[in-house]
């Protein structure tokens, strides 16, 4: 009976531990699976924005044309843009997107795709502003930037030299409000970024002078930790640029 009983139990547990380990073969990117989570920042048109509840955009786009190209699936998470690389450091994300900038400083931490957009900074400020065309105008004055930004990190390594205060805030609508409502002076963005929200939207915003510096979008993933996903995302990208589906893609938002 004792025998019987122990059996019993043996086949019990194993049941229990095959079904447990079942259960999340498709939710995460571990090499064997063939579905992966991708963080954005869905106020950062064109790149990534919500129109009728759909997430739309260059990158989301993109990241879907590359998983069709290379056969898996994706699942876009939104979320802050300065949470985007700790998510994926907390294991909650495969993918980082957003617009992110190819840096050294992100480079300690993730490995990026190859380059698939060329933009750079631009100081924006209200249209009738007429005291600043350059950043050599900005003693005295503030600016707004986003959290965890290039124009974030090029505002408070330059903010001594050029002699501004800098505002943080958490997104890109936030930052144009500071500056439309004259809590700041200025605010530094990315250039196909600003001259999309502004056509779009008619903010009364203009760019002064020309882009700070030279800028390139990567994918991203933790560091160290995908190779195998980073090389289908570079030969996706690589396909649609020679079959034509890139060119297709930025010119649906930004024109010819």
């Amino acid at each position: 009976m004792k025998k019987i009983l122990y059996f019993g139990l043996l086949v019990s547990l194993i049941l229990l531990l095959a079904a447990c380990g079942s259960g999340d073969s498709e939710t995460s990117g571990d090499g064997d699976s063939n579905a992966y989570t991708v963080g954005v920042d869905v106020t950062y048109p064109p790149f990534e924005f919500q129109e009728d509840g759909e997430m739309k955009g260059i990158d989301i786009d993109l990241i879907h044309a590359i998983a069709e190209d290379q056969g898996f699936e994706v699942q876009i998470e939104a979320m802050d843009f300065s949470g985007i690389i700790p998510a994926m450091q907390a294991g909650e994300l495969d993918i980082g997107m957003g617009g992110m900038s190819i840096t050294e400083d992100r480079k300690e931490t993730v490995d990026f795709s190859d380059p698939y957009f060329e933009s750079g900074l631009s100081l924006v400020v209200a249209s009738d502003n007429t005291e600043i065309s350059s950043v050599d105008d900005l003693e005295g004055k503030t600016i707004a930037v986003k959290n965890g930004t290039t124009g974030a990190n090029f505002a408070n390594e330059n903010k001594e030299a050029y002699g501004y205060e800098v505002i943080q805030v958490k997104d890109s609508t936030s930052m144009f409000q500071e500056v439309a409502n004259g809590n700041a002076d200025a605010l530094l963005e990315d250039y196909p970024v600003i001259m999309y929200a502004i056509a779009k939207s008619d903010l009364e915003l203009k760019v002064a002078g020309d882009k700070l510096n030279g800028d390139n979008y990567g994918i991203s993933v933790l560091k160290g930790k995908n190779d195998e996903l980073l090389k289908k995302i570079n030969d996706g990208l690589a396909n649609l640029k020679e079959n034509g589906k890139y060119d297709e893609i930025v010119s649906k938002y930004l024109g010819e």
